[in-house]
């Protein structure tokens, strides 16, 4: 069996919106509901658990109010490794056998539906991560340049995802982006994510370092990579002027 997550609990400041940001409109259209329908459309999880935060769980499930979702509980906001994690008792309760379990973010609603598709028949012993490829940060990919860099060593295996507040100035240069989407061995994710530490410049718990731990265990990181315009994120009043462009 496969699960879908869904991260919601950010809060819309940078949106200038006292919204939570998967709410803010995108074309008079909360933008997580494009991601929702593709979720659907895919026939992957009939029921994806959307993480949210204690402030914001009323106002989004009214607006989910058609979609068969549960939720869980963000109760702090310390990054995504403890978002997923905080998922894991609404994923265990009904003692289903779960193999896989694919991570997406509610502000990135642009992913289509054989996307998810795809990466749901991936069955990855560690994980597997879903990476854009940018020809340059130049015009509306701008938007990209404050994303994590995918680092490969000499052999071009993924070593490590580095975020960007974290990034040497070479590492900026590297134009292999992380947009978030993770596909997980289940087993494998809920045995190490304990592991994850906060000691970096943000001070949260970030998902992205399960690919490290992946790494220094020996695992291989596939990756699975989708065009930059399907991979875009709504962080900012730029970003979603781009994604009403795009649609």
């Amino acid at each position: 069996m496969t699960r879908i997550i869904i991260l919601a609990a950010g809060k819309g400041t940078r949106m200038n919106s006292e919204l939570p940001k998967v709410l803010v409109l995108l074309k008079n259209r909360p933008m997580i509901k494009y991601l929702m329908d593709s979720v659907v459309a895919a026939k992957v999880d009939p029921k994806p658990i959307v993480v949210v935060s204690p402030d914001n769980k009323e106002i989004i499930s009214q607006e989910l109010k058609d979609y068969n979702v549960e939720y869980a509980i963000q109760d702090k906001q310390l990054g995504t490794g403890h978002a997923v994690a905080c998922a894991q008792a609404a994923l265990e309760k009904n003692n289903e056998k779960i193999d896989t379990l694919i991570v997406l973010y509610g502000d990135q609603p642009l992913l289509k539906v054989e996307s998810i598709k795809a990466f749901a028949e991936l069955n990855p012993d560690a994980l597997t991560i879903m990476p854009t490829n940018l020809p340059d940060f130049e015009d509306w990919r701008q938007n990209f340049y404050r994303l994590g860099r995918i680092a490969r060593g000499a052999d071009g295996k993924v070593e490590r995802i580095v975020e960007f507040k974290d990034a040497s100035d070479e590492e900026k240069l590297i134009t292999e982006i992380n947009i978030g989407f993770m596909c997980f061995n289940y087993d494998w994710l809920f045995k190490n994510i304990s592991a994850l530490r906060n000691n970096n410049n943000q001070q949260e718990y970030y998902l992205t370092d399960m690919v490290n731990i992946a790494f220094a265990q020996g695992f291989e990181v596939s990756t699975y990579r989708i065009e930059p315009h399907e991979a875009l994120g709504v962080n900012s009043i730029n970003d979603l002027n781009v994604a009403e462009n795009i649609l």
